[in-house]
């Protein structure tokens, strides 16, 4: 396959090579008109930056390190994939780390990422991490740093999310809606940001539709496949028992059912459940899942932005904020005696 560069995109359009390179780069000096056409004739031309070229021009490396719990997670695996593309198309390479849900382990990946002198760094932190000192020393060596997904407060950083709130409220308000009115939270560590806001999303709608709080329907749990039966079992021996479960995690979710279905329950006569989840094969499960879908990808992408743009330092570079993607609920049987799914939008949250 030929191989373009910067100077051909720069023939083809009648630009000088100078313009074309900071269009590439989005400099805030070309227009978005010129952009455009810049771009264009860019995937026109297949044509990709050369990361060692460009880090010969600084001390830049061009490679971002990028740490999750787990890529076999689908979830991070497609935030990974976001991540790549943006990356790619501007030039970096990834270089990705996996925490396996362990605080030292994520420590060591930090460490590591730093000998390796990657230009910044993209992380979702480990179910054990409480304690982000580690972090802080990164960010103290002014290495740019975004968090994505489980993030924390203590930190100053961008950070790119879903609307959990939002969207465990709508999963919640659906159960309510459809009858339910003891429903279970199946959740991970309380420590964990995903695990606070969708708590605080689960009582927000049940406080909305005048339902008490019931702590002795909340349960909390890591990632251990045998974890839920125990769950479900302390669950269904409360007095009333649990009409409905909500799940904040895609193995809870998968758990559950398996859990349910053993214990002969029917799904949705005898208990609803809805996960919260990314995972790809909730349609052919049975009951097919009613869940609320994280966007991952688009996570991965807008945090891969933001991180390249403090890279590399752009005067409209924008402030630490935190970013949240807007979820989906998605009706299906396990909710819902009728095979149809429903597709419901959750508003963003700014």
């Amino acid at each position: 396959m030929e191989t373009f560069t910067i100077k051909d995109i720069a023939r083809e359009l009648n630009l000088s090579t100078s313009t074309v390179s900071r269009a590439l780069r989005g400099s805030y000096e070309i227009n978005p008109e010129t952009k455009r056409l810049v771009m264009e004739c860019a995937e026109r031309l297949n044509y990709r930056p050369n990361p060692i070229a460009l880090s010969l021009k600084g001390s830049s490396s061009r490679a971002i390190g990028v740490i999750v719990p787990q890529i076999a997670n689908y979830f991070f695996s497609q935030a990974i994939n976001g991540i790549e593309a943006i990356a790619y198309n501007r030039g970096y390479h990834v270089i990705i780390f996996q925490s396996q849900e362990s605080y030292e382990r994520e420590m060591a990946n930090v460490n590591q990422a730093m000998s390796r002198k990657v230009d910044g760094l993209l992380i979702s932190l480990s179910s054990e991490t409480s304690d982000v000192a580690h972090l802080r020393d990164v960010i103290d060596k002014n290495v740019p740093v975004v968090l994505f997904d489980r993030v924390s407060a203590e930190l100053n950083v961008t950070q790119v999310v879903a609307d959990n709130f939002g969207g465990a409220f709508a999963a919640t308000e659906h159960l309510i809606q459809s009858g339910r009115r003891r429903i279970a939270h199946l959740t991970i560590q309380p420590w964990l940001s995903i695990t606070q806001e969708r708590l605080a999303g689960y009582r927000a709608a049940l406080e909305k539709h005048g339902l008490e709080f019931d702590e002795n329907l909340i349960r909390y749990g890591t990632f251990g496949p045998d974890e839920v039966g125990p769950m479900v079992d302390e669950l269904m021996a409360l007095d009333p028992t649990p009409d409905a479960f909500f799940t904040a995690s895609d193995r809870l979710a998968v758990g559950c059912l398996k859990a349910l279905h053993q214990r002969h329950l029917a799904i949705p006569e005898d208990v609803s459940l809805i996960g919260f989840t990314n995972l790809n094969v909730a349609d052919l499960l049975s009951p097919s899942l009613s869940t609320v879908v994280q966007p991952a990808q688009e996570i991965g992408q807008v945090a891969a932005e933001r991180l390249i743009d403090l890279i590399e330092n752009k005067l409209r570079a924008k402030p630490v904020d935190t970013v949240k993607i807007p979820t989906e609920l998605i009706v299906r049987h396990s909710t819902n005696l009728t095979e149809h799914a429903e597709h419901v939008g959750v508003a963003r949250t700014l």
